[in-house]
């Protein structure tokens, strides 16, 4: 039997982006840091390239805005190139109006930069939630068509536990009646295809599963374990993440922030390239175009 090909996808921001840190980085400053999201990106196009993989790279307006001739490489090198926001701020701390901008400035800078329509999003720290439904509709009027916030767990910044674990659609002014699966197929109109983030159930509870921190700071059996379950019992693709600076070890320091939060962030930074190589080599992947969206599309609704 062919192998399932899952999906890989990279969330493009520096090391001063992330959520974790808001309380110890000023937005207002982050000019004044070190940027590393070139050669940190640089270096995983490499190990994609060694291994023949192509990813969906979910790109920071902000980078996108300073940096376009990285945008445009990873464009070339044969990459899907999605939103990720403009200015890595959580959802559910933004009113509509805020979030429209952000999101509609992201779109804008990145079509710029590689001339070609950009229809999918991701949001910082998957930061669409329960207080946060209201952005569905948000993104299908900014001419989005799918979306990857939603991830079917309970954490202590995201999450949305009764999610469904698939690929769902999400008909305009229906995302509380989709996330319990009603709104499946989504009805005829405007309408969104989440794609939530991979977990396994295990004793009624979601586990995760697809990357980021989780592929960090658990046993590397744990992915390897998870992805195996979803391809083989479940018989579809996961969807694995990770970030540009999870493979830089060398990156400073933010010893200001609180312990819980260096903890997850700096966690094994230096096992994570050699660890990504030994998944590359233990399963398929493609980027969501080809992994997921290609086969969920043929049974798009009408």
């Amino acid at each position: 039997m062919t192998p399932i090909v899952n999906a890989m996808t990279v969330d493009v921001e520096d090391y001063f982006h992330v959520s974790a840190f808001d309380g110890v980085v000023s937005r207002d400053r982050w000019h004044e840091y070190e940027s590393r999201v070139v050669a940190n990106t640089e270096r995983l196009l490499a190990i994609f390239a060694e291994f023949g993989v192509r990813a969906t790279f979910f790109v920071l307006g902000w980078v996108a805005e300073r940096e376009p001739v990285l945008i445009r490489r990873i464009a070339s090198a044969g990459h899907e190139i999605a939103s990720h926001g403009y200015g890595h701020r959580l959802v559910y701390s933004q009113t509509p109006a805020e979030f429209r901008d952000d999101v509609r400035h992201s779109k804008t800078l990145l079509e710029a930069a590689i001339g070609r329509p950009v229809v999918g999003y991701r949001a910082p720290s998957f930061s669409i939630t329960e207080k946060s439904l209201w952005a569905f509709d948000v993104l299908i009027e900014e001419g989005y068509l799918w979306d990857a916030s939603v991830f079917p767990i309970r954490h202590d910044r995201y999450g949305i536990a009764t999610a469904p674990r698939r690929p769902f659609w999400i008909g305009h002014g229906k995302a509380a009646m989709a996330m319990t699966g009603i709104d499946e197929p989504a009805a005829p109109g405007p309408s969104l295809l989440e794609i939530p983030a991979s977990t396994v159930r295990f004793g009624g509870v979601n586990l995760p599963t697809g990357g980021g921190g989780y592929f960090r700071l658990l046993p590397y059996w744990w992915t390897d374990w998870g992805i195996g379950h979803v391809n083989r019992l479940e018989q579809r693709p996961a969807v694995f993440y990770l970030h540009p600076w999870e493979i830089d070890p060398g990156q400073p320091r933010q010893r200001a922030a609180p312990w819980l939060s260096r903890f997850r962030h700096y966690r094994n930074l230096g096992a994570t390239a050699g660890r990504l190589r030994r998944l590359l080599s233990d399963f398929r992947f493609d980027a969501l175009d080809a992994a997921v969206l290609g086969p969920t599309a043929r049974r798009a609704p009408s």
